[in-house]
Formats: structure tokens, C-alpha cells, sequence
């Protein structure tokens, strides 16, 4: 049961070496500002800024839809009752929320970093997307294996 922790653990290390000096604004600007330009020679400073600002907050969502995803299959325990499936999901969205928070609290103390509630908002809402993922494919999976609506859904049917 401790090894469907692995990856959830894993992935927040991840996260948490993420959220140092070396992948500040400043050191990913050195690498993506000059690889727009050799793809797009003309492009302003402000364009770039534009999408270096949306590559990163991408790169906020997708960490934490990865980080639901992998707490969902950490909690595997809980897969086999159905009715815990909803309980479940706000407890990974809720674990992801706390997490996004401390590394928020964490990148308070790094001199290149900041904090900032604005992320850990698009933290939550990239864990509830990965959620959201993971109720399509139970459902996709309902469907597929002839199980009666809603049996495969991350909420009950009606």
C-alpha cells in the first residue's frame, strides 16, 4: 500500500526542486527567450514576456494535474467502494491545494522566487482539471466495459 505513494512523493520532490533559484523567471528566460527568437525573429520583448509568462503558468497547471492524478492512484485503497469515489477526489484536490500552498510558502524564502495566491489557485485548478481527466477515462472505462452508467464516475449518479 506505501508503494502507490512512490510517484505521488516523487512528483512533489519534483515540484518542490522546482520551485528553487534554478527555475526561477530569470534562468527559464535564458532558454526560452532565445528559442522564440530563432523561430520567430521578429518577435517583441513584450510577446515574449507574454508567453513565457503563459508557458510557466502552463507549466503550474499541468505539475498539479499530474500531482492529482498520481495522489488518486496513491489512495488506491479507497478505489474499490464507489461511493468513496467523490470523498476521494476533494481529498487529492484538497492534499494538491496544500501542497500548492506550502511550495508557495516555500518559494517565499528563495530570493529569485516569490509567493503568490494567484498560483496556487491555477495549482488547484490544474489538480482539479487532472481530476476531472481521471472521471473521463472511469467513465470511458464504465462505458467500454458494459458497467451501468455513473457505476465508473468519480460521482454518483442520480
Amino acid at each position: 500500500m506505501l508503494v502507490r505513494w512512490v510517484p505521488a512523493v516523487g512528483w512533489m520532490c519534483t515540484i518542490f526542486s522546482a520551485s528553487t533559484d534554478a527555475m526561477s523567471n530569470q534562468h527559464t528566460s535564458r532558454f526560452f527567450e532565445p528559442f522564440l527568437r530563432s523561430l520567430f525573429p521578429g518577435i517583441t520583448q513584450e510577446r515574449i514576456n507574454q508567453l513565457h509568462l503563459l508557458v510557466r503558468k502552463g507549466g503550474h497547471l499541468t505539475e498539479y494535474a499530474i500531482l492529482a492524478v498520481l495522489l488518486w492512484w496513491a489512495l488506491g485503497w479507497w478505489q474499490e467502494v464507489r461511493a468513496n469515489r467523490p470523498r476521494r477526489a476533494v481529498l487529492c484536490l484538497l492534499l494538491a491545494a496544500l501542497y500548492a500552498a506550502s511550495d508557495e510558502f516555500h518559494q517565499s524564502f528563495v530570493p529569485s522566487r516569490g509567493a503568490a495566491v494567484t498560483d496556487v489557485l491555477i495549482d488547484t485548478s490544474g489538480a482539479a482539471l487532472g481530476l476531472l481527466g481521471v472521471a473521463l477515462l472511469l467513465k470511458i472505462g464504465a462505458l467500454w466495459s458494459g458497467r451501468p452508467q455513473g457505476e465508473g464516475s468519480l460521482v454518483k449518479a442520480s
